[in-house]
């Protein structure tokens, strides 16, 4: 891991502990032992830092959420889905919980958010598309987008939602896994009858991860 790459866990890191309004660059090379001059020659200021963890944000999504294949297994395409969003709702929470206010700085920034959720809703309809075709869920046309939109919400949503609701303003892994069972709620709702006891099995999976995982105190 090179210093750049460095700086960028290590952002992410406080950020997500901390609060990204609470951290400042000299934070980030305090954490590092550097020089905020050391950190400075690597990026111009804390927006620099936060424009290349949101271009990570976006190959996460842009890797892990490609068009089911006809020859795909639809079922391990969509419990690869799930694994993969709670990776990104894990990794990457801190720009969920302060989501308005990063982009209100950035005018840049901001529009490549904007850019890429249009990508990005084309994609989650795409995998639904697929899910659909696979025989997993039973949707009309009309409601495909309508579901894209609601999976990108509670994705968005889920992790200040637990914040705000709790005093410390804390969040565990054992509360993306509930997210994850509340994304994949969604998808058994459009359930067939040939996906049921597939379904059933990831609603098993993710609850049980939800109640080995570490909870907040």
């Amino acid at each position: 891991m090179n210093t750049k790459e460095k700086i960028i866990h290590t952002s992410i890191s406080l950020f997500n502990e901390n609060g990204e309004r609470a951290i400042t660059t000299n934070h980030i090379a305090s954490s590092l032992g550097m020089s905020p001059g050391n950190l400075y020659y690597h990026f111009k200021n804390k927006e620099d830092i936060i424009r290349h963890i949101f271009a990570l944000y976006r190959d996460h999504l842009s890797t892990h959420f490609k068009p089911i294949d006809k020859d795909d297994d639809a079922f391990s395409h969509l419990t690869a889905y799930l694994d993969s969003l709670f990776e990104l709702m894990w990794r990457f929470h801190f720009f969920y919980d302060n989501l308005g206010d990063i982009l209100s700085r950035d005018t840049d920034l901001k529009q490549a958010y904007i850019d890429f959720q249009l990508e990005l809703l084309e994609q989650v309809r795409n995998v639904i598309l697929g899910l659909r075709d696979k025989g997993m869920i039973a949707i009309d046309e009309q409601d495909v987008t309508e579901l894209a939109h609601t999976l990108k919400l509670t994705v968005s949503f889920w992790t200040p939602y637990i914040k705000a609701r709790r005093p410390s303003g804390s969040l565990a892994e054992q509360d993306i896994y509930y997210g994850i069972l509340k994304v994949l709620a969604l998808f058994r709702a459009y359930s067939t009858e040939k996906s049921s006891v597939q379904m059933n099995q990831l609603r098993e999976k993710y609850t049980a991860l939800a109640q080995q995982a570490p909870a907040v105190a």
